[in-house]
C-alpha cells in the first residue's frame, strides 16, 4: 500500500510535467531572453518567495553565480530571502509583507529582472516585490500555479508568467524548480553557444 502511494506520486508529478511541457516552454523561452537581456546589459536577477519558494529563489541564485552544467563566470543573482538581519529588521520596523520589496528598491535597478515564485500566485509580500520591480523598471518572471491567483493582476505586458497548471503545491513546486533548471540551461546555451560532444 505505502509502495503503490508512493508510485503514484512518482506517477502524478512525471503527467504533469508532461502535460505542462508544452504550455509552459513558450513562457519559459521568454523568461530566457529576459534574463540574457538583463545579463549581458550589466543587470541582475533578484529572487524571492517564501518556504519552499525562498529554497528556490536561493537554489537559482547559487546555480546563476555558481554554475549550472557548464563552466561558466559567475552570474549576477541574489536571493532576497537570505539575509535574517534585513529579514527580521524589515518585519519587525515595518510589515512583513515589505521584507522584499524593500529590498527591490534599495538593489534593483532598471533592465534588472525580478523573479518572483508563490506557487499561489497571492503572497503579499512577493506581490508587494512586484509593485516595487515596476517602480523601477524592472521586468518581472513570475513562478506560480493554480490560476495564478493575484499575480495576473500586477503583470505587465512585458512580463513573463510561468503558471503551472495544477492546484497542488507540492506537484506546482516540482515543475517550478523543473522550470528554472531550463532557465539556467537554456541561459548558458545563449551565453555560451552548442556544448561540444566530449
Amino acid at each position: 500500500m505505502l509502495e503503490q502511494r508512493i508510485q503514484q506520486q512518482f506517477f502524478d508529478s512525471a503527467d504533469l510535467k508532461s502535460a505542462a511541457a508544452e504550455i509552459l516552454s513558450r513562457p519559459i523561452a521568454d523568461a530566457v531572453n529576459a534574463v540574457v537581456g538583463c545579463i549581458t546589459s550589466g543587470g541582475k536577477v533578484l529572487a524571492c518567495g517564501n518556504g519552499g519558494s525562498a529554497s528556490d529563489a536561493q537554489h537559482f541564485a547559487a546555480e546563476f553565480i555558481g554554475r549550472f552544467e557548464r563552466e561558466r563566470p559567475g552570474l549576477a543573482a541574489i536571493a532576497l530571502t537570505v539575509d535574517t538581519s534585513i529579514l527580521t529588521a524589515i518585519g519587525n520596523d515595518y510589515d512583513f509583507n515589505q521584507v522584499f520589496s524593500k529590498q527591490v528598491q534599495a538593489l534593483g535597478q532598471p533592465g534588472d529582472v525580478l523573479l518572483a515564485i508563490t506557487t499561489s500566485g497571492n503572497s503579499a509580500n512577493v506581490l508587494a516585490a512586484v509593485e516595487a520591480a515596476h517602480a523601477k523598471e524592472m521586468t518581472v518572471i513570475a513562478l506560480t500555479g493554480r490560476g495564478g491567483g493575484k499575480m495576473n493582476q500586477h503583470l505587465g505586458e512585458t512580463d513573463v508568467h510561468i503558471c503551472v497548471p495544477h492546484e497542488r503545491t507540492a506537484r506546482i513546486q516540482e515543475v517550478h524548480i523543473l522550470a528554472l533548471h531550463c532557465l539556467c540551461d537554456a541561459v548558458d546555451l545563449q551565453l555560451l553557444g552548442e556544448q561540444e560532444n566530449t
